[in-house]
């Protein structure tokens, strides 16, 4: 019995290893039928569940997308690949904000990943893309809203002053001054408050001092900089181990992830949607 067992996961490996192939050579069919023998053979391992997931987002199979990401968030809640694509699937399905919660839930996984299973910014794209466009319908319905009020306020301090000036028509200019000053008010606060949601630039501290964007897994090197992580273990792979700025000796496992600056960059988006934007 365990001899069966073993040789059934070994054939299972192997499968996945030619669904792997065929999915590089654009073979999808293929590549799901293997996929779908592992699991047949193995369907308790959730790398083949997100693999097969995979093949149905290249076809666009939302709904077989949600069932095996589903599955394979079920066998393994650290799933970063699992969380990512039910995510993608969700969202396609219009379940946008337990969607969102899912590449998030995968950005926090994808934080803490291997190099060679590091997906940060493949994720962080896709959770920005969503983002901002769910800041820009709310933006646009809050500026309406704002417009209305502000209106019916104006409309408000009008109708008022012809009141006054009609009760009291020996203090017309006092009236129009005081009238004048409260439109002015007014309009300042409303002013004021559009502010909020106008976009302007992300503060420098948050932003990578390399790729001069905002952070996305910020990590820091014992000089005291912070990088963004995919783009410093890029240098030290690439440009050699040392730190781009200071040129002092590094290495990979010096890099600490920065949870202030993490929660930082958090708490800005959160307020300020708009900085979710790629260029």
């Amino acid at each position: 019995m365990v001899k069966g067992v073993k040789t059934g996961t070994i054939q299972a490996e192997q499968l996945k290893q030619d669904g792997n192939l065929y999915f590089k050579k654009n073979r999808l069919g293929a590549a799901i039928d293997a996929y779908t023998e592992a699991i047949t053979l193995s369907p308790n391992v959730s790398v083949y569940w997100t693999n097969r997931a995979v093949c149905y987002r290249k076809r666009n199979d939302w709904s077989r997308v949600e069932e095996d990401s589903r599955k394979a968030v079920e066998l393994d809640h650290t799933s970063v690949k699992g969380h990512f694509m039910l995510g993608l699937a969700l969202i396609q399905k219009e379940n946008i904000s337990q969607g969102i919660k899912e590449l998030e839930r995968a950005l926090d996984l994808g934080r803490g990943a291997n190099p060679e299973n590091y997906m940060v910014e493949e994720i962080w794209q896709e959770l920005a893309k969503v983002q901002y466009l769910e800041w820009e319908r709310n933006s646009t319905k809050q500026s309406w809203e704002l417009q209305n009020l502000k209106e019916s306020c104006e409309n408000a301090l009008i109708e008022k002053h012809f009141r006054d000036a009609n009760q009291m028509e020996g203090f017309i200019d006092e009236i129009a001054d005081s009238t004048s000053e409260q439109l002015e008010a007014l309009n300042l606060a409303f002013s004021k408050a559009a502010e909020f949601n106008t976009p302007t630039e992300v503060p420098d501290y948050l932003c990578c001092r390399i790729t001069l964007d905002i952070f996305r897994d910020p990590v820091t090197a014992p000089s005291g900089f912070t990088y963004e992580k995919a783009t410093i273990l890029e240098h030290l792979e690439q440009g050699g181990n040392f730190d781009p700025i200071t040129r002092q000796p590094l290495l990979p496992s010096q890099l600490v992830q920065n949870l202030a600056i993490k929660e930082a960059v958090q708490d800005f988006l959160d307020k300020h949607g708009w900085a979710y934007k790629m260029d």
